[in-house]
């Protein structure tokens, strides 16, 4: 089955009991039970819940996995994935991450005594290079938040399968539609399921897509006794998303090439960070790993932080906001949103300026989104 009917058909089959095309909402906590034992599969909805179950079902399919596990966010997925680690252990990750996941790894992994190493997200040696006999995971995002670097998944792999270390990769930017780190030799995929998953900025949740049983157990005891789940109208909403997956990025992932060129020949634009154009150092590796170039776009401005200051309040189509992934164009500020967590010094070493803009590319007419870019421009 192709990606897309994946998308449309897994997990959403119609009930056996009206035929309805689309599953009902399993609005309820609890389930009621014949006597002692005797169930019908489900206890109660933080442990299980039919529509839940849907989404897990969908969100391994569209990765190629066997096992789906679906969280109240992208950090409690996250945190799900951490919860096998104990004082002493070690992640090796690339540097460029998300603010949250490092506000994650610095002030709760940290303090619990494991060891966390960053090298250059697109160095392949250097990850190898940081493993010690405590590595647990090495964990890397690609494309990365915000600088739209790339990790080479299967050179990653073969390292992580030499030292016996398990390989996550957040997924989030590309989606499944674009790539898919399993198939290339991840042992984990995460994601945050509010961004394009959902794609309508109407939900927030997690994901976690995995192979492994033994690991796939420890995490489901993990998600079940910490409980940070999704409630069912929450997994209905994100099951609908998905059914658009494929249309979103493909338009999406259009509209952003052509806003990376306009903004790769403006006057007041210092640099532009996007795998699709010739100029990005990743270029050829997102040829070979990925089915397209994705709907995010970074770019440096010119002029200091008053420049961005006026640019942002000029904007009329792209909203100001957190978050990424939805239908609407989004522009986002990193080291005053998404990276503020970050310590300025090491934010600003890794290329997180204050000039930087982040772009969410959305589904809307490109003319109209360029047209919005020049003028705030």
């Amino acid at each position: 089955m192709e990606f897309a009917t994946k998308a449309v058909h897994t997990g959403s089959e119609p009930d056996p009991s009206t035929g309805a095309t689309i599953p009902p909402i399993f609005q309820t906590s609890t389930f009621t039970q014949a006597g002692l034992g005797d169930n019908k599969g489900f206890e109660y909805s933080r442990s299980g819940n039919p529509t839940r179950t849907a989404l897990e079902n969908c969100y391994a399919a569209l990765e190629n996995a066997k096992f789906g596990l679906a969280f109240a966010s992208g950090l409690a997925a996250e945190t799900c994935a951490l919860s096998i680690l104990r004082p002493g252990d070690h992640i090796v990750a690339g540097d460029d991450l998300y603010g949250g996941t490092y506000r994650l790894f610095e002030k709760i992994a940290r303090p619990m005594g494991v060891n966390i190493t960053y090298v250059p997200a697109r160095d392949t040696q250097a990850y190898a290079k940081a493993l010690t006999k405590h590595t647990v995971y090495i964990w890397a995002e690609t494309p990365t938040n915000p600088l739209l670097t790339l990790a080479d998944i299967s050179a990653l792999s073969k390292i992580a399968k030499k030292q016996q270390v398990k390989l996550i990769v957040d997924n989030t930017f590309a989606s499944p539609y674009l790539q898919k780190p399993l198939d290339l030799g991840a042992d984990v995929v995460v994601h945050s399921a509010t961004k394009y998953l959902n794609g309508h900025s109407d939900v927030v949740g997690g994901a976690l897509m995995l192979n492994d049983e033994e690991l796939r157990n420890a995490y489901a005891f993990y998600q079940n006794a910490a409980g940070g789940v999704p409630g069912p109208f929450d997994c209905w909403l994100t099951l609908r998303g998905i059914k658009t997956l494929a249309l979103r990025m493909k338009q999406a992932s259009e509209n952003a090439l052509n806003v990376a060129n306009f903004l790769s020949e403006h006057a007041k634009v210092k640099k532009v960070y996007y795998p699709g154009l010739d100029s990005h150092p990743d270029h050829a590796l997102a040829q070979q790993q990925m089915a397209g170039y994705g709907a995010m776009v970074s770019f440096d401005m010119k002029g200091g932080l008053n420049a961005v200051k006026s640019f942002v309040r000029k904007l009329r189509i792209f909203a100001l906001a957190e978050s990424l992934g939805g239908v609407e164009s989004l522009c986002c500020h990193p080291a005053t949103m998404t990276h503020a967590s970050i310590p300025a010094e090491i934010r600003e070493s890794r290329g997180v300026t204050d000039t930087l803009i982040r772009l969410s590319v959305g589904i809307e007419d490109v003319k109209d989104l360029i047209a919005d870019l020049e003028q705030a421009l």
